[in-house]
């Protein structure tokens, strides 16, 4: 395992980008607070820097991998009141189970499909929130745990009951302890398609679907009103309005080169989540996230998108010699990483 001496990044479900996009469409929606939620992330940050993680407070570490689900009382406290723990009977809290549940598959998924333990790869146990501030439009992790809004009831609904969304979450933990990915540019948005990556494969793994039968979005299910049956993501349409709530670049030649979202964190994601899915299309998604988490073990923490596909191609030799993926998968890595546009050769 890595050191994790690399600062955490605050990483949202949603990105401002999305909300002003949701604004020029005529929702009255905004993100809950965001200098509060700013200003309480570069506090935690300063804290991290200062505290060993080899001696972590609270919960976390244990080597047991255990839920602990904590009720934010719709204040911006985290770990305010513990609802549930692993050994607890279900709580009368519906979104307090939901988010439990959801935290075993994903807990589950990554070990037995890919030989990760919780977070760390060593047993953490994992912290959740859930009732987090007053009609909070968002979900995040935030370096330590992860938290869940309940949605504005009018735009949006709860994200705890979202599988897909606490895969997304649950993974950037992991990314964290595995390629420590700067949260920024290229290396953020290979960040965020790695979160997407293992959102959609848990998502497809539990419900028993598969590359040609799973809709391939992200927070589907949690769009209401006017917006209901639109995706906060899709890797298989990312540019499609018509399945997006905003359109993301499917090619490099498209690429956003602006500051904002981080230098497009969320919104670049949308060129290596397409390489993923045609990818998938051909091996299968739940090989292709094997792959896809043997290179996230090779990157380095500024890695670029070219630097991703060297790490695919790696880890593809490496995994067809053991059977693990089928011979044609370097071809296929080529071929999905030349239709984006990364690379123009083999």
């Amino acid at each position: 395992m890595k050191s994790t001496h690399f600062l955490p990044c605050q990483c949202h479900i949603i990105p401002d980008v999305v909300f002003k996009e949701l604004k020029k469409k005529g929702a009255d929606v905004e993100p809950e607070s965001p200098k509060r939620i700013d200003q309480d992330f570069r506090e935690k940050r300063a804290e991290f820097m200062m505290v060993s993680r080899l001696l972590p407070d609270l919960d976390a570490g244990s080597g047991e991998a255990n839920r602990f689900v904590y009720n934010s009382k719709n204040t911006g406290k985290q770990k305010l009141k513990l609802a549930r723990k692993e050994t607890d009977p279900p709580s009368t809290d519906t979104d307090v189970n939901a988010v439990f549940d959801n935290g075993g598959i994903v807990r589950d998924y990554f070990k037995s499909q890919l030989g990760w333990h919780s977070i760390d790869g060593t047993g953490m146990n994992i912290i959740f929130n859930v009732h987090y501030m007053i009609k909070y439009n968002n979900a995040f992790w935030d370096g330590e745990q992860m938290t869940f809004g309940d949605g504005d009831g009018v735009n949006f609904s709860g994200f705890a009951s979202a599988l897909d969304v606490t895969g997304h979450e649950l993974a950037h933990g992991i990314i964290q302890y595995t390629a420590g990915l700067v949260y920024k540019g290229q290396s953020g948005a290979i960040n965020e398609h790695f979160a997407d990556v293992f959102g959609v494969a848990i998502d497809q793994w539990h419900n028993k679907k598969t590359a040609e039968t799973g809709d391939w979005t992200i927070g589907k299910g949690c769009m209401i009103g006017k917006f209901k049956g639109k995706a906060i993501r899709s890797m298989k349409s990312p540019s499609d309005t018509s399945v997006v709530i905003m359109a993301q670049p499917d090619h490099m030649l498209k690429i956003y080169k602006g500051t904002s979202d981080n230098g497009g964190v969320h919104i670049n994601s949308g060129i290596l989540n397409k390489a993923f899915y045609w990818v998938s299309v051909d091996i299968g998604t739940q090989k292709a996230a094997l792959l896809w988490f043997e290179a996230l073990k090779l990157l380095k923490p500024t890695a670029k998108f070219r630097d991703l596909y060297k790490a695919l191609t790696t880890a593809a030799s490496e995994l067809t010699l053991v059977d693990k993926v089928p011979a044609i998968t370097k071809v296929s890595l080529a071929k999905a990483f030349m239709n984006v546009g990364i690379v123009k050769k083999p």
